[in-house]
């Protein structure tokens, strides 16, 4: 008998047995199955036996399962398809969701307080950027998925598993294998002039958790950090959340506003986060000379500098700018890269350098917390890299990405008649437009609302703001989209907007 049906019918007979001051079988049958439903014994889309089978274990009519199956059919807690049986139908995340949207009973009484900090979490997870459907079309942060070489990856993976020995099966070091720390750095030397040693280096998920580990190393109640504005929202809600002081500075043609950092005497602000090869969202590249004078600053303010170096296999492609990592003498900056958008954000892998004298701490916070990426994963990234895979990869990227950008930017200016491209070169895989006429932000979300509901998707230039917006736009990824679903995608857009 298949497993399925034995475990419910165990659940429904214990059920079952409770009922037996109900006269009538059917009713007392139906009454137990919406019970084990309701309770989450029978999980959604559990397979129910077959009526034969349910009411021989049972010892009742067919007619009497038929009838409980066909009220709980009525109520829709359970589907009936021809040819697949009968299947549960129940998603209590649902009325979770619903029960959100309530007011909430006191529990103070009952349980213990959450955190201060673990609230300040909570209130801030809606600056986060996350969509929780798999519309692609117009999601910013996604590279061109179409053209990642699957099979070159799956054949590293297979080979991974070939070799290993039962030895590797156990706890790795949190701050991630030593193969593929040595190829990243040799990675960053030879496309970025980034020279630095294995053991500076983490390996993380990506940028917000790199982004989590230093808030949590280093930030106190109250301590002052210096952010870009706009900025990317996802490392707002870090530190917003880590209840730092957000002193929020403007963005000029060369980059952060120099002239409008706060000195030491004013905040002591202890970290400053920037992105200089491509500024999230309006695409500035730092001049060589802001930066300098960013670490100049720095070093006279006794701040570190975090260096978020997103997409900058992009950015750098045509005209390379060093880092400033590498102008820094002084150790003073934490750089920060992701392969999640350059091959696809499901790998979940980035990496930062770590200034000497933070390591240890950050190295404790691992053990406590994220413990590390899987060893497989890191692997054939290792391999991935040495096999220089990596470098055909980021050049077919780019070329293909050029492609798309290019063609958006014709078919948005031919189509869309209320908003226009932000001029500048390629430089990343999204792009800002803004609308002809300055929109509320309330006209800036009803417009998102529309794409919406045409099965596009765009970020609100809006939600990049520290503080008030002084600007709405949208955001659009073009990367991960193929020509003729740009072209049918904006025509659409044309049509409604």
């Amino acid at each position: 008998m298949n497993t399925n049906y034995i475990f419910a019918i165990e659940r429904i007979q214990k059920e079952f047995a409770k009922n037996t001051s109900e006269k009538i079988i059917y009713i007392s049958l139906y009454k137990a199955i919406k019970q084990c439903i309701l309770n989450t014994e029978l999980p959604n889309g559990w397979l129910l036996p077959a009526t034969r089978i349910l009411a021989n274990a049972l010892k009742i009519s067919r007619t009497s399962v038929l009838k409980a199956y066909e009220l709980l059919i009525l109520e829709k807690l359970i589907v009936s398809k021809s040819g697949s049986g009968n299947k549960i139908n129940y998603h209590p995340e649902e009325k979770i969701k619903q029960q959100q949207h309530t007011s909430l009973p006191d529990f103070s009484s009952k349980y213990p307080e959450i955190s201060e900090k673990g609230i300040s979490y909570l209130k801030n997870t809606s600056i986060i950027n996350r969509l929780d459907n798999d519309v692609i079309a117009f999601r910013p942060g996604l590279p061109p998925l179409d053209v990642f070489p699957i099979n070159q990856w799956k054949k590293l993976l297979n080979s991974y598993w070939r070799h290993i020995k039962s030895s590797g099966l156990s706890y790795s070091k949190s701050t991630g294998q030593l193969e593929l720390k040595k190829s990243i750095c040799n990675y960053l030397n030879v496309s970025r002039n980034v020279k630095c040693k294995p053991t500076q280096l983490v390996v993380t998920s990506g940028s917000l958790q790199s982004l989590y580990l230093i808030a949590n190393t280093l930030i106190n109640k109250g301590d002052a950090v210096v952010l870009e504005n706009p900025l990317f929202p996802n490392v707002h809600s870090v530190f917003r959340s880590s209840q730092a002081k957000l002193i929020a500075i403007p963005i000029d043609n060369e980059g952060i506003d120099i002239k409008k950092l706060p000195s030491k005497s004013d905040e002591n602000p202890k970290l400053i986060h920037v992105t200089p090869s491509n500024q999230y969202p309006l695409g500035v590249k730092m001049s060589l000379e802001r930066r300098k004078e960013l670490v100049d600053w720095a070093s006279k303010n006794s701040c570190l500098i975090i260096e978020n170096d997103y997409e900058n296999e992009i950015a750098n492609y045509v005209e390379q700018v060093p880092t400033i990592y590498s102008l820094d003498n002084e150790d003073r900056t934490i750089y920060i890269g992701t392969f999640n958008r350059l091959l696809h954000s499901s790998i979940r892998l980035g990496y930062m350098i770590v200034p000497s004298y933070l390591m240890p701490a950050v190295e404790a916070l691992l053990e406590h917390s994220h413990r590390f990426v899987a060893p497989s994963i890191q692997m054939v990234m290792d391999q991935f890299i040495e096999k220089n895979y990596l470098y055909q990869h980021i050049k077919n990227s780019i070329r293909v990405a050029k492609e798309r950008h290019d063609l958006f930017k014709i078919l948005f200016a031919t189509h869309v008649k209320t908003m226009h491209i932000q001029e500048k070169p390629f430089s990343s895989f999204h792009v800002l437009a803004f609308f002809n006429t300055e929109k509320t932000l309330k006209e800036e979300a009803e417009t998102i609302q529309q794409l919406k509901s045409l099965n596009i998707m765009a970020y609100p230039l809006s939600k990049c703001y520290v503080d008030e917006p002084q600007k709405t736009g949208l955001i659009f990824g073009y990367a991960a989209v193929r020509s003729a679903i740009i072209k049918k995608n904006i025509e659409k857009m044309g049509r409604v907007l």
